[in-house]
Protein backbone atom coordinates (compact mmCIF):
# COMPACT_ATOMS: atom_id res chain seq x y z
CA UNK A 1 0.00 0.00 0.00
CA UNK A 2 1.20 3.52 -0.77
CA UNK A 3 0.91 6.21 1.87
CA UNK A 4 0.23 9.92 1.49
CA UNK A 5 0.02 11.19 5.07
CA UNK A 6 2.57 9.01 6.82
CA UNK A 7 6.12 7.92 6.09
CA UNK A 8 6.48 4.20 6.66
CA UNK A 9 9.95 2.63 6.76
CA UNK A 10 11.59 -0.59 7.88
CA UNK A 11 15.20 -1.03 9.01
CA UNK A 12 16.09 -4.53 10.09
CA UNK A 13 13.75 -5.58 12.88
CA UNK A 14 12.55 -2.00 13.52
CA UNK A 15 9.81 -0.09 11.69
CA UNK A 16 9.05 3.61 11.90
CA UNK A 17 5.75 5.37 11.26
CA UNK A 18 6.14 9.12 10.88
CA UNK A 19 3.02 11.29 10.85
CA UNK A 20 3.37 13.61 7.87
CA UNK A 21 0.87 16.48 7.61
CA UNK A 22 3.33 19.33 8.23
CA UNK A 23 1.02 22.17 7.18
CA UNK A 24 -1.57 20.97 9.72
CA UNK A 25 0.99 20.19 12.46
CA UNK A 26 0.06 16.52 12.00
CA UNK A 27 -3.55 17.03 13.06
CA UNK A 28 -5.24 13.65 13.29
CA UNK A 29 -7.57 13.43 10.29
CA UNK A 30 -9.41 10.28 9.22
CA UNK A 31 -7.22 9.62 6.20
CA UNK A 32 -3.98 9.84 8.15
CA UNK A 33 -5.21 7.62 10.94
CA UNK A 34 -6.50 5.08 8.44
CA UNK A 35 -2.98 4.93 7.06
CA UNK A 36 -1.56 4.43 10.56
CA UNK A 37 -4.05 1.59 11.09
CA UNK A 38 -3.04 -0.03 7.80
CA UNK A 39 0.67 0.24 8.62
CA UNK A 40 0.16 -1.31 12.06
CA UNK A 41 -1.86 -4.13 10.52
CA UNK A 42 1.01 -4.87 8.13
CA UNK A 43 3.53 -4.79 10.95
CA UNK A 44 1.48 -7.01 13.24
CA UNK A 45 1.69 -9.85 10.73
CA UNK A 46 5.31 -9.20 9.71
CA UNK A 47 7.42 -11.59 11.78
CA UNK A 48 10.60 -9.72 10.85
CA UNK A 49 9.48 -6.60 12.74
CA UNK A 50 9.99 -6.70 16.50
CA UNK A 51 9.55 -3.05 17.52
CA UNK A 52 7.87 0.06 16.10
CA UNK A 53 8.55 3.78 16.53
CA UNK A 54 5.68 6.26 16.11
CA UNK A 55 6.87 9.82 15.60
CA UNK A 56 6.11 13.15 13.93
CA UNK A 57 8.09 16.22 12.92
CA UNK A 58 10.45 18.38 14.97
CA UNK A 59 7.65 20.92 15.35
CA UNK A 60 4.75 18.60 16.15
CA UNK A 61 4.17 14.99 17.04
CA UNK A 62 0.48 15.76 16.54
CA UNK A 63 -1.19 19.01 17.56
CA UNK A 64 -4.58 17.40 18.12
CA UNK A 65 -7.59 16.24 16.14
CA UNK A 66 -8.53 17.85 12.84
CA UNK A 67 -11.18 20.27 14.14
CA UNK A 68 -12.33 21.32 10.68
CA UNK A 69 -13.10 17.70 9.89
CA UNK A 70 -15.11 17.03 13.04
CA UNK A 71 -16.80 20.34 13.92
CA UNK A 72 -20.07 19.67 12.07
CA UNK A 73 -20.59 16.17 13.46
CA UNK A 74 -23.74 15.46 15.38
CA UNK A 75 -24.08 13.05 18.28
CA UNK A 76 -25.29 10.15 16.15
CA UNK A 77 -22.45 10.68 13.65
CA UNK A 78 -19.88 10.27 16.39
CA UNK A 79 -21.78 7.52 18.18
CA UNK A 80 -22.51 5.29 15.18
CA UNK A 81 -19.24 5.72 13.29
CA UNK A 82 -16.99 6.11 16.37
CA UNK A 83 -13.72 6.68 14.49
CA UNK A 84 -11.85 7.03 17.77
CA UNK A 85 -12.57 3.41 18.64
CA UNK A 86 -11.01 2.26 15.38
CA UNK A 87 -7.90 4.40 15.72
CA UNK A 88 -7.34 3.84 19.41
CA UNK A 89 -8.08 0.16 19.12
CA UNK A 90 -5.46 -0.32 16.40
CA UNK A 91 -2.75 1.04 18.70
CA UNK A 92 -4.09 -0.47 21.92
CA UNK A 93 -4.35 -3.95 20.40
CA UNK A 94 -0.95 -3.81 18.69
CA UNK A 95 0.92 -6.60 20.46
CA UNK A 96 4.52 -5.74 19.64
CA UNK A 97 6.41 -3.02 21.52
CA UNK A 98 5.75 0.49 20.20
CA UNK A 99 7.67 3.63 21.23
CA UNK A 100 6.40 7.19 20.85
CA UNK A 101 9.24 9.55 19.91
CA UNK A 102 7.75 12.97 20.63
CA UNK A 103 9.05 16.39 19.68
CA UNK A 104 7.12 19.64 19.56
CA UNK A 105 3.41 19.63 20.24
CA UNK A 106 1.60 16.52 21.49
CA UNK A 107 -1.77 18.02 22.28
CA UNK A 108 -5.28 16.65 22.55
CA UNK A 109 -5.51 13.56 20.38
CA UNK A 110 -1.76 13.77 19.84
CA UNK A 111 -1.12 13.41 23.56
CA UNK A 112 -3.65 10.60 23.72
CA UNK A 113 -2.04 8.72 20.82
CA UNK A 114 1.38 9.05 22.46
CA UNK A 115 -0.01 7.67 25.72
CA UNK A 116 -1.36 4.61 23.87
CA UNK A 117 2.21 3.67 23.00
CA UNK A 118 4.25 1.61 25.44
CA UNK A 119 6.47 4.49 26.50
CA UNK A 120 7.36 8.00 25.39
CA UNK A 121 10.83 9.34 24.66
CA UNK A 122 10.54 13.13 24.53
CA UNK A 123 12.70 15.75 22.89
CA UNK A 124 13.53 18.74 25.07
CA UNK A 125 11.11 20.89 23.03
CA UNK A 126 8.11 18.58 23.57
CA UNK A 127 4.88 20.05 24.95
CA UNK A 128 2.01 17.90 26.19
CA UNK A 129 -1.55 18.86 26.96
CA UNK A 130 -5.27 18.14 26.76
CA UNK A 131 -6.71 21.52 25.70
CA UNK A 132 -10.09 20.18 24.56
CA UNK A 133 -11.95 22.17 27.22
CA UNK A 134 -11.10 25.36 25.34
CA UNK A 135 -13.28 24.00 22.50
CA UNK A 136 -16.13 23.12 24.90
CA UNK A 137 -15.41 19.38 24.77
CA UNK A 138 -13.17 17.05 26.76
CA UNK A 139 -10.63 14.38 25.79
CA UNK A 140 -12.38 11.57 23.95
CA UNK A 141 -9.68 9.01 23.10
CA UNK A 142 -8.78 8.03 26.65
CA UNK A 143 -7.13 11.25 27.78
CA UNK A 144 -9.01 11.58 31.06
CA UNK A 145 -8.23 7.95 31.88
CA UNK A 146 -4.65 7.35 30.73
CA UNK A 147 -3.40 10.76 31.81
CA UNK A 148 -4.83 10.25 35.30
CA UNK A 149 -3.16 6.86 35.58
CA UNK A 150 0.13 8.27 34.31
CA UNK A 151 0.41 11.52 36.30
CA UNK A 152 -2.22 11.29 39.04
CA UNK A 153 -5.55 13.00 39.66
CA UNK A 154 -4.30 16.46 40.61
CA UNK A 155 -2.15 17.08 37.54
CA UNK A 156 -4.69 15.45 35.21
CA UNK A 157 -7.40 17.75 36.59
CA UNK A 158 -5.07 20.74 36.19
CA UNK A 159 -4.26 19.95 32.55
CA UNK A 160 -7.77 18.95 31.47
CA UNK A 161 -9.61 21.77 33.25
CA UNK A 162 -7.25 24.62 32.39
CA UNK A 163 -6.15 23.39 28.99
CA UNK A 164 -2.56 24.39 29.72
CA UNK A 165 0.49 22.68 28.22
CA UNK A 166 3.35 21.15 30.17
CA UNK A 167 6.90 20.95 28.91
CA UNK A 168 9.12 17.90 28.68
CA UNK A 169 10.75 18.38 32.10
CA UNK A 170 7.40 18.62 33.89
CA UNK A 171 6.13 15.62 31.92
CA UNK A 172 9.13 13.55 32.97
CA UNK A 173 8.77 14.58 36.64
CA UNK A 174 5.10 13.63 36.48
CA UNK A 175 5.84 10.21 35.02
CA UNK A 176 4.33 10.77 31.58
CA UNK A 177 7.58 10.30 29.65
CA UNK A 178 10.39 7.85 30.27
CA UNK A 179 13.26 10.17 29.34
CA UNK A 180 14.17 13.49 27.71
CA UNK A 181 16.85 13.93 25.07
CA UNK A 182 18.03 16.89 22.95
CA UNK A 183 15.87 17.39 19.87
CA UNK A 184 18.67 16.56 17.45
CA UNK A 185 19.24 13.23 19.22
CA UNK A 186 15.61 12.11 19.51
CA UNK A 187 15.41 9.85 16.49
CA UNK A 188 18.80 8.26 17.18
CA UNK A 189 17.90 7.56 20.80
CA UNK A 190 14.49 6.15 19.88
CA UNK A 191 16.06 3.94 17.23
CA UNK A 192 18.70 2.72 19.68
CA UNK A 193 16.00 1.82 22.21
CA UNK A 194 13.97 0.09 19.50
CA UNK A 195 16.99 -1.93 18.37
CA UNK A 196 17.67 -3.04 21.95
CA UNK A 197 14.07 -4.19 22.28
CA UNK A 198 14.15 -5.84 18.85
CA UNK A 199 17.27 -7.79 19.82
CA UNK A 200 15.35 -9.60 22.57
CA UNK A 201 13.08 -12.59 22.13
CA UNK A 202 9.92 -11.25 20.43
CA UNK A 203 7.42 -13.53 22.22
CA UNK A 204 9.02 -12.71 25.58
CA UNK A 205 8.87 -8.98 24.83
CA UNK A 206 5.22 -9.31 23.81
CA UNK A 207 4.36 -11.18 27.02
CA UNK A 208 6.23 -8.60 29.11
CA UNK A 209 4.27 -5.79 27.44
CA UNK A 210 1.00 -7.62 28.04
CA UNK A 211 1.82 -8.19 31.70
CA UNK A 212 2.70 -4.54 32.39
CA UNK A 213 -0.52 -3.44 30.70
CA UNK A 214 -2.49 -5.75 32.99
CA UNK A 215 -1.22 -3.68 35.93
CA UNK A 216 -3.48 -0.83 34.74
CA UNK A 217 -6.55 -3.05 34.56
CA UNK A 218 -6.56 -5.21 37.66
CA UNK A 219 -5.67 -5.51 41.35
CA UNK A 220 -2.15 -6.03 42.64
CA UNK A 221 -2.72 -9.66 43.62
CA UNK A 222 -4.44 -10.54 40.36
CA UNK A 223 -1.62 -8.86 38.46
CA UNK A 224 1.02 -10.78 40.40
CA UNK A 225 -0.75 -14.07 39.65
CA UNK A 226 -0.92 -13.18 35.95
CA UNK A 227 2.76 -12.27 35.98
CA UNK A 228 3.71 -15.52 37.73
CA UNK A 229 1.79 -17.70 35.25
CA UNK A 230 3.36 -16.01 32.22
CA UNK A 231 6.79 -16.15 33.84
CA UNK A 232 6.35 -19.88 34.37
CA UNK A 233 5.16 -20.37 30.81
CA UNK A 234 8.37 -18.81 29.48
CA UNK A 235 10.22 -21.95 30.57
CA UNK A 236 8.55 -23.80 27.70
CA UNK A 237 10.32 -21.61 25.13
CA UNK A 238 13.56 -22.27 23.27
CA UNK A 239 14.57 -18.66 23.84
CA UNK A 240 14.51 -19.06 27.63
CA UNK A 241 16.88 -22.02 27.36
CA UNK A 242 19.13 -20.08 24.98
CA UNK A 243 19.09 -16.90 27.07
CA UNK A 244 20.09 -18.62 30.30
CA UNK A 245 22.63 -20.85 28.56
CA UNK A 246 24.25 -17.80 26.98
CA UNK A 247 24.45 -16.11 30.38
CA UNK A 248 26.10 -19.12 31.99
CA UNK A 249 28.47 -19.54 29.05
CA UNK A 250 29.27 -15.80 28.99
CA UNK A 251 28.29 -15.27 25.35
CA UNK A 252 25.71 -13.33 23.38
CA UNK A 253 22.36 -15.12 23.05
CA UNK A 254 20.95 -16.03 19.64
CA UNK A 255 17.19 -15.97 19.97
CA UNK A 256 14.96 -17.83 17.50
CA UNK A 257 11.70 -16.21 18.76
CA UNK A 258 10.40 -19.63 19.72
Amino acid sequence: MSYDMIEFTRDGHVAKIRLNRPKALNALCNNMMNEVMQALSELESDDSIHCVILTGSDKAFAAGADIKEMQENQYLDIYKNDPFEKYAGAIERFRKPIIAAVSGYALGGGCEIAMMCDFIIAADNAKFGQPEITLAVMPGIGGTQRLTRAVGKAKAMDLCLTGRMMGAEEAERAGLVSRIVPLDELQDVAEEAARKIAAQSLPIAMMTKETINVAFETTLQQGIKFERRLFQSMFTTEDQKEGMAAFVEKRKPHFKNK
